[in-house]
C-alpha cells in the first residue's frame, strides 16, 4: 500500500496515501483499537459545522486568509453533504477530552482543503490542521461545544416522536373512555376505573417527561466555544466566540448562545448530566407503561387479557400460534440501556478535575446512543403497538362488576368495618357486592343502584354521605 510520510513532535510515521487523515489520527488508530465504534454521524456534523463557523469567523476578523478559509469551508460543506464519512475513524474510546477525534476532523478538513487549493495531501504549508483548521480553538472548547450541538440536534428528532406517542395515547383514551374495568393496586383488585382513564394518564406521563427533557435542552444550548484551552480565551479575538455562535445559531436554527462563564462551561458538564437524567426519567416512565401493556394483554386465556396488542411477529419457535407483546419488550430493553447509559454519563460528569473534564468522549457516545435508540423505539412502539391496541370490552366490564372493591363506596354509608364484612362474605360465597348488601338488608335498592353504579364511581362527584 502506498504511503506518505508525516511528522509530528514525537517523530515520523507512515500514513496511507489514499486517506485524508494524518499522523495524529494514525497514532490514534494504532493506540485505540478498542471497540470498533465510531462517532455518530450527527456528531461528525456538529464538529464540522463548528470548524466551518470558526473558519468563516476568522476570515471575517481578518485572521485567516480568504482562500484558506474558503477551502476549509468548502471541505466542510462536502462533509456535511455526506462525503468523506469513512475518514472519521477514531474509536469512541480514545485519549481524554477527545483530542484524537478533534485532530481527525482537523486533518481530514485540512487535506481536503489542500486539494481544493490545488495541492497534495500532507502538504500542510498550504493548510495546516492545527494552525488553520484549528485556529482560535482547543479540543477543550471544541469538543464540548460539538457535543452539545449534537445532543441538541438529536433531541429535535426525539421530541416529535414523543409528541406522536402522546397523541396516540390520548386518542386511545378517547376510544376507550366508556369501557369500565377494575383498577388494580398492589396487583390486587381495586375500585372501578375506565380504561380510557388509564390511557389518558399514560399520555400525561409521557408529556411531562418530554417537557422535562425540553427544559434540560435549554441548558445544553449554552456553548463554551472561545474558551480555548482553559476557559480564558487565550489566542482568540474578543469578537470570535460571539460571531461563531451566531453562525451556528443561523445554520442549525437552534437558539444557541454564548455561555456567560467560559471557565464554568469548560469545568462543568451539568447540562449534559441534566439531559442524561431527563432521558433516564423518560425511560423509567416508558418502561413502566410498557410493563403495564404486557400485564394488560397477558393471556389470552389465563391472564388479564383486557387489551389486545397488534401481532407483529410469531412469539415462539416451538409453541404454534403464540403471540408475544414484542414491541413492548423491545421498548423495555431500550429503556434499560438508556438507564445504564445515564450511569456511565454520571460517572464521567463527576470525573472532571480543575479546568477540564477529560471524559467527554464517553459522555457524547452514551447520550447520542440513548437519544437515537429512544427516538427509534418510541416511533416504532407508537406505530406498531399503540396505534393498533384494541380493548376487550366484555372482559373489562366483567372485572368491574365482580370486583369486591366496589364495597369501597359503602364506607360512607355503613362504615369501613361492616363493608369489610360484606367483602369477606362476597368472596367466601362467590357473590357480588350488591347481592350481599341486599341479603343483609344494609341498603335500599335505590341506594344500591345509586352508590354501586360502577360508571359513577370513576368520575369526581359530590360526596354522598349518610
Amino acid at each position: 500500500m502506498a504511503v506518505r510520510i508525516e511528522k509530528d513532535s514525537l517523530g515520523i510515521k507512515e500514513v496511507p496515501e489514499t486517506v485524508y487523515w494524518g499522523i495524529q489520527t494514525q497514532r490514534a488508530i494504532e493506540n485505540f483499537p478498542i471497540s470498533k465504534l465510531r462517532a455518530h454521524p450527527k456528531f461528525v456534523d456538529a464538529f464540522v459545522i463548528v470548524k466551518k463557523a470558526a473558519a468563516l469567523t476568522n476570515k471575517e476578523l481578518g485572521l485567516l486568509k480568504d482562500e484558506v478559509a474558503d477551502a476549509i469551508i468548502g471541505a466542510s460543506d462536502e462533509v456535511l453533504a455526506g462525503k468523506l464519512r469513512d475518514q472519521f475513524i477514531v474509536d469512541i474510546f480514545q485519549m481524554g477530552a477527545g483530542t484524537s477525534f478533534n485532530m481527525n476532523v482537523n486533518e481530514v478538513l485540512a487535506n481536503r482543503a489542500i486539494e481544493l487549493l490545488g495541492g497534495k495531501r500532507g502538504d500542510y504549508i498550504q493548510c495546516n490542521p492545527n494552525d488553520h483548521v484549528n485556529m482560535a480553538q482547543s479540543t477543550n472548547d471544541v469538543f464540548p461545544t460539538s457535543m452539545r450541538i449534537c445532543i441538541r440536534l438529536l433531541l429535535n428528532d426525539l421530541f416529535p416522536a414523543l409528541r406522536e406517542l402522546e397523541e396516540s395515547l390520548a386518542q386511545k383514551a378517547k376510544e376507550f373512555d366508556s369501557i369500565l374495568k377494575s383498577s388494580r393496586t398492589h396487583l390486587q383488585d381495586a375500585v372501578p376505573i375506565r380504561l380510557g382513564q388509564e390511557f389518558a394518564a399514560y399520555g400525561v406521563a409521557v408529556r411531562k417527561a418530554r417537557e422535562h427533557i425540553e427544559e434540560a435542552a435549554k441548558l445544553i444550548e449554552e456553548l463554551g466555544i472561545g474558551g480555548s484551552a482553559a476557559g480564558t480565551g487565550l489566542n482568540t479575538h474578543p469578537e470570535y466566540r460571539f460571531k461563531v455562535v451566531e453562525h451556528l445559531k443561523k445554520w442549525t436554527q437552534v437558539d444557541f448562545r454564548c455561555a456567560p462563564d467560559l471557565c464554568e462551561a469548560m469545568q462543568s458538564n451539568f447540562p449534559v448530566a441534566s439531559v442524561a437524567a431527563a432521558l433516564k426519567l423518560l425511560a423509567l416512565e416508558l418502561t413502566r407503561i410498557a410493563n403495564d401493556f404486557r400485564l394488560l394483554c397477558s393471556g389470552p386465556l389465563t391472564g388479564f387479557a383486557e387489551i389486545r396488542l397488534p401481532a407483529v411477529q410469531l412469539g415462539s419457535s416451538i409453541m404454534p400460534g403464540k403471540i408475544n407483546p414484542s414491541m413492548a419488550e423491545m421498548l423495555n430493553m431500550v429503556c434499560f440501556q438508556v438507564i445504564g447509559n445515564e450511569l456511565a454519563v454520571s460517572m464521567a460528569v463527576q470525573a472532571g478535575q480543575l479546568e477540564l473534564n477529560v471524559m467527554m468522549p464517553v459522555m457524547a457516545f452514551n447520550l447520542n446512543f440513548s437519544i437515537e435508540i429512544l427516538t427509534n423505539a418510541v416511533r416504532e412502539f407508537t406505530h406498531r403497538c399503540v396505534n393498533g391496541i384494541e380493548a376487550d370490552t366484555e372482559r373489562c366490564q366483567h372485572y368491574a362488576e365482580i370486583s369486591p372493591s366496589l364495597a369501597t363506596a359503602l364506607n360512607s354509608y355503613i362504615g369501613y368495618a361492616r363493608a369489610a364484612e360484606v367483602v369477606k362474605k362476597a368472596l367466601k360465597e362467590r357473590k357480588s357486592i350488591p347481592q350481599v348488601v341486599r341479603e343483609e338488608h344494609l341498603l335500599t335498592e335505590e341506594q344500591i343502584q345509586k352508590i354501586l353504579d360502577p360508571k359513577s364511581l370513576t368520575s369526581s362527584q359530590e360526596f354522598q354521605g349518610k
